[in-house]
């Protein structure tokens, strides 16, 4: 299964499809190898004490591609933000990504996934072509490790 962004439209709504890549422990030449240097958008977690993901990031990228932002914001000493440098220190890392050569298309479902993950803190906008915006996901449990 290829980790693409894909849609369907109906008038003013649009209908997004986005599988997933492989839940992968970060290690930066692991990344390096298997992240494509392409545009999508991409997750970040951390395994809590319990052994449970916790999303800590959600991120886009366009230029410069998947690869070299996944890179850079799993490392600690690249992060800027103190309480992000703390879990990537401290904590066992993972991503996810998905694939799109679309810039409004992956504006969009960023939009859709910054206001159900982060409601109340959220500042991300649409791209105005599509009055709703519904988004499901498609994704493999299995988290792989190195």
């Amino acid at each position: 299964m290829e980790p693409i962004i894909t849609k369907q439209t109906d008038k003013a709504t649009v209908y997004f499809t986005v599988r997933w890549s492989l839940i992968t422990k970060a290690h930066k030449f692991e990344i390096l190898r298997q992240v494509p240097e392409m545009a999508g958008l991409f997750e970040l977690y951390y395994m809590d004490e319990k052994n449970k993901l916790n999303l800590f990031y959600l991120g886009k990228a366009w230029l410069g591609g998947l690869r070299s932002r996944i890179r850079k914001m799993t490392d600690y000493t690249l992060e800027l933000d103190k309480k992000r440098r703390e879990v990537l220190e401290t904590k066992k890392c993972y991503y996810r990504f998905s694939l799109s050569d679309s810039f409004n298309d992956i504006t969009d479902v960023f939009y859709f996934f910054s206001n159900t993950y982060f409601p109340h803190s959220s500042v991300a906008e649409h791209s105005g072509r599509y009055d709703l915006i519904y988004v499901e996901e498609i994704s493999d449990e299995k988290i792989v490790t190195i």
